[in-house]
């Protein structure tokens, strides 16, 4: 085993942040290559008079990130191909719109129960269909059409969103701040405006428009899913 000690000892930095940075770096320097296993939890902690618990919590971290792979009873092992994971928070569009500067606005357009389709279908992985809330609302930047949002509410697994003033408030901004998810499906494309679309987005019709489509569940029970078009023009920042 390689003498961790020796290079953390300078000054006691024992929280897993720090170990997570040293292994971290020995990785980029290719002391420990693609493919090598790592020492073991209880050896690293032993060596840096640590808790196991705080090495654990370091290499936690950065399997996570998609540096290292952890196996039950195989130790942890440098991935032979570090996968790079993007940290994509579902931002609530008021404050979206108010970071940059711009003041908020919102108009619901449409709020009913109604026969999902079988493209939501297909997205929730239902067999059967059920009916569920559909909002349809634009957000606004300075009075001008930011994001036209368009989506379906699982009633059964979100039953207080019929008791929300939707024309208030935002079911974007009220499910970000109310009901927590355990899984998250992404999409981004690009479609032409059409008719309808170009309209609500001042938009030239069979312009380039991004998309981002999220569905969300917790446990095995469909949330909400979402189809956000943005305005000609729109940028999506995220941290790697």
């Amino acid at each position: 085993m390689r003498n961790w000690s020796r290079v953390l000892s300078a000054e006691v930095r024992h929280s897993w942040v720090d170990i997570r940075n040293w292994v971290h770096a020995r990785i980029l320097d290719r002391t420990y290559r693609p493919g090598d296993k790592l020492p073991r939890d209880e050896d690293i902690a032993k060596e840096l008079g640590c808790a196991r618990s705080t090495v654990q919590r370091a290499m936690r971290d950065l399997s996570d990130a998609g540096i290292v792979e952890r196996k039950r009873k195989g130790g942890t092992q440098v991935r032979a191909h570090p996968v790079t994971r993007a940290t994509l928070d579902i931002p609530v569009t008021r404050n979206e719109v108010e970071q940059r500067g711009s003041v908020y606005g919102y108009q619901l357009l449409t709020r009913v129960i109604d026969e999902i389709p079988l493209a939501v279908m297909s997205k929730f992985s239902l067999r059967q269909s059920k009916q569920m809330l559909h909002v349809e609302a634009l957000h606004l930047a300075d009075q001008r059409p930011y994001i036209l949002e368009d989506r379906w509410i699982c009633t059964e697994t979100v039953p207080e969103v019929l008791n929300v003033d939707l024309v208030e408030q935002s079911a974007n901004e009220w499910l970000v701040h109310n009901k927590p998810y355990s899984r998250c499906d992404l999409r981004f494309y690009a479609v032409q405006a059409d008719e309808y679309t170009a309209r609500q987005l001042d938009a030239p019709l069979g312009s380039a428009l991004f998309v981002m489509e999220r569905t969300t569940w917790i446990n095995l029970s469909p949330i909400t899913t979402v189809r956000a078009i943005t305005t000609p023009g729109y940028q999506l920042l995220t941290q790697i």
